[in-house]
Parts: structure tokens; sequence; C-alpha cells
């Protein structure tokens, strides 16, 4: 495999002896590897490096793994990733695929059997790269007499067209994605932006002013982005 053809692949894994055996074992299969040790760290490689797979555990320091698997599912459906986890019982396996996971593998495990889940997922990527008709990824949305186009980051609502933002798309995403279920900020910042939880919670605060301006009738009397007293918000219609 020829350097300008190596897949790249994210371990993040903050066990430092587990994380450098899978980068070794990765390389010597042919594939670039980079590693990250938190959750924090995983989220930044992810937007800067651009890898082609991640493998991801779910106990992490800093922001833990179903978090980040949370945020990149926000902006990318298609990146195949591999959690690795302790976490092996049927309701975390359940967690997981619920948020976007592609595969999952137990701890202990099996190395011959990780590389071929490695290899199988970065060949269905590449398949699917080749199909037109793979992307489903949410486009369009309405709730009461409000729309949003995702593909042109534009909505309506009865007080005209509404030029939204990377972090307002990127938000709204995370909120009909959860449509009816609280979120608190600090969960909000966590998945939304990548932030952890000594960030200051005025940020959540401010986008959710913003989205009551565009889209309730009353933004005094939300009936679609609700406070929940010493929770957080909920979006619901």
């Amino acid at each position: 495999m020829k350097d300008s053809e190596k897949k790249r692949i994210l371990v993040v894994e903050d066990e430092i002896h587990i994380a450098e055996g899978l980068k070794l074992n990765l390389s010597l299969q042919g594939y670039e590897v980079c590693t990250a040790l938190d959750g924090g760290t995983a989220i930044q490689q992810w937007k800067e490096w651009h890898p082609d797979l991640i493998v991801l555990d779910i106990m992490l320091p800093v922001i833990d793994g179903l978090s980040v698997l949370r945020n990149i599912r926000l902006e990318d459906e298609q990146i195949p990733i591999l959690i690795l986890s302790a976490k092996g019982n049927s309701r975390d396996k359940v967690k997981g695929l619920s948020y976007g996971v592609d595969d999952y593998l137990s701890k202990p495990f099996n190395l011959e059997e990780f590389l071929l889940r490695v290899e199988r997922l970065l060949t269905r990527a590449s398949w699917n790269r080749g199909e037109e008709d793979t992307d489903h990824s949410l486009t369009d949305y309405a709730f009461g007499d409000n729309r949003i186009d995702f593909d042109t980051a534009t909505a309506r609502s009865k007080f005209g067209e509404i030029r939204l933002t990377e972090q307002e798309v990127k938000l709204l995403k995370l909120f009909i994605a959860n449509r009816g279920k609280p979120l608190s900020r600090k969960k909000l910042l966590e998945i939304g932006w990548g932030y952890t939880g000594k960030t200051m919670t005025r940020t959540v605060d401010n986008f959710i002013v913003r989205f009551r301006k565009y889209f309730e009738d009353d933004p005094k009397k939300p009936v679609y982005f609700k406070s929940l007293r010493s929770v957080g918000y909920i979006f619901d219609h």
C-alpha cells in the first residue's frame, strides 16, 4: 500500500498501552494511525486530520465516547465508527447503535477479529462513496409554520427567511434528533460543541434565545424550545 493510498484511522483510547498496541498493529497492516487519549482531543483530531475510520472507546476522560459519537454524527453520517469498549452489555450496544455506530466490539477482544472488522468497515465505506443514493442525512424538517432546509442552511418562518450559521444548523439537528427528550446544558455543550462542562452555560442559552426569536410565535411563551428548570432544554412539537 503506497503512502498516498493509506487509509487514516483515529484510535480514541485512554489506556495508553492499548492505544499504542492498536496503533502498532494497524500500522503493520498498512494504515496511517493517530491516537487520542480523551474525548475532547478526539473531536479536535477528527476535525483537523479527517480520518477514514474511528476506533472509539466509551469510557473516556473530558468527554465520554458516546458524546464524541453524537458530535461527529451531527456533521458526518458516513465515516465508519467502531466502538471498542469494556462496556459490552446489550443496553450499551443498543445505545451505541441508536447513536449511529457502525460496529461494536467488547473488550477483551481477539486482535485478528478486530483487524477484519476494520477492513470490512473501510471496504464498505469505499463502496458507499461510489453510490449516489447512499446519503440519507437530514435535509429538510418542518414544525408548525417553520421549515428548515439543511442543504442550504436556511429556514422559513412566519417572520420570513432566516440564514442559519453552521453552529445553529448543528444544534438544530441535535434537538431534532432528540425530539421530546430533555437535554442538559452540559450534554448540549459536549455534543454540539465538543466543550467540557467547565464552559460557561450562557453559550447554550444564547442560542436558545435566537431559536425562540426565529421560530416561536411568542418567544416569552415558547412552544417548541422549552426550558426545564435545573435540567436544560427540550425541543418538541
